[in-house]
């Protein structure tokens, strides 16, 4: 509980730090009133009712303790068209993290088994198979890897089984009703190339590490003891070898975790997604502020988050740390 609570101590004022950096950067790009101001049809009372609400007369340390004051009671005040931030946040949010989360369980299930086949069968033909899609995947931008999956993959299937299967656009049907379970068909249907995209934008890198770290423990002298005492090849590997090597390549999946949000956006461009990406671009686009600080706070909390599992789960698989 120590541990924990030092770790969340200092990852709150790291939260804090950031949140000030973001806050002038977005403050000091411009205008969030440009817009109104060159239309000439603009009231003078409009814009200053958009200013007082915007808080844009108070001087900038003041705006930002206004924000950061109501922030930490969940009041993230309101957008630039005047509608308040919270409730299209968790909107946003429901629909990223419905995409990212799976995304994410299924990029460490293959990066692991890729990592372990590649390991174990160095230098031969599966080996350079699997390094070589690696390296590719790795070297393809997000939208090229969206673009072909929507009409080298999607269409082809739609047209074969003559209706779609497959959508390639949007986050869910226009016409879409019922509970959960009666649209759940419709969700899977637009979340396959998504997710799909997402995890071959993710997964490579930590394939690629898990092999290196694998590979390094082949030659440890506990894993050589063991194999020498006659133990399985299967009891090799999940007690003695897999388990070491898991221990760098979790951080790295948690230090990505951001890399994935990042990923996301891109990826909800190429597919005309409603969530947290697109939302965030017309934040930045808008000069809005508040939808950008959002953003952040909910991306910043859930690295946090992630890298106090990473270091939980740590420790966990390597009794010799202490959390001291």
């Amino acid at each position: 509980m120590r541990f924990v609570i030092r770790r969340l101590t200092i990852s709150v004022f790291i939260l804090f730090l950031a949140s000030i950096f973001v806050f002038l950067l977005v403050a000091f790009s411009g205008d969030p009133l440009a817009q109104l101001k060159l239309d000439p049809r603009t009231p003078l009372a409009t814009l200053q009712y958009r200013r007082h609400l915007l808080h844009l007369d108070l001087p900038l340390w003041e705006r930002y303790f206004y924000w950061f004051s109501h922030a930490i009671r969940g009041d993230l005040g309101n957008t630039i068209a005047g509608l308040p931030v919270s409730p299209q946040l968790v909107s946003h949010m429901v629909i990223t993290l419905r995409m990212v989360l799976v995304a994410l369980v299924f990029s460490v299930i293959i990066a692991i088994g890729t990592g372990v086949i590649s390991a174990l069968y160095r230098g031969k033909f599966i080996d350079r198979t699997i390094t070589f899609t690696n390296f590719f995947f790795l070297a393809t931008p997000v939208f090229v890897t969206g673009l072909f999956l929507k009409f080298f993959v999607a269409l082809p299937i739609n047209q074969h089984a003559g209706k779609i299967l497959i959508y390639t656009d949007g986050d869910q049907s226009p016409l879409a009703d019922g509970s959960f379970f009666h649209r759940l068909p419709d969700y899977i249907g637009h979340m396959i190339l998504p997710t799909i995209t997402l995890i071959l934008a993710t997964y490579a890198t930590w394939s690629i590490y898990q092999r290196s770290t694998l590979l390094e423990t082949m030659d440890l002298d506990h894993v050589l003891l063991a194999r020498s005492k006659g133990l399985s090849r299967r009891r090799v590997l999940l007690r003695h070898m897999l388990r070491n090597a898991l221990i760098p390549v979790t951080t790295v999946i948690a230090l990505d975790f951001a890399a994935l949000l990042g990923g996301a956006v891109i990826t909800e461009t190429v597919y005309s997604w409603n969530g947290m990406g697109s939302w965030f671009l017309e934040g930045v686009g808008n000069l809005d502020v508040n939808i950008t600080m959002a953003y952040l706070l909910v991306t910043a909390v859930f690295v946090i988050v992630f890298n106090l599992l990473a270091d939980i789960a740590y420790a966990a698989l390597d009794p010799r740390i202490r959390l001291s």
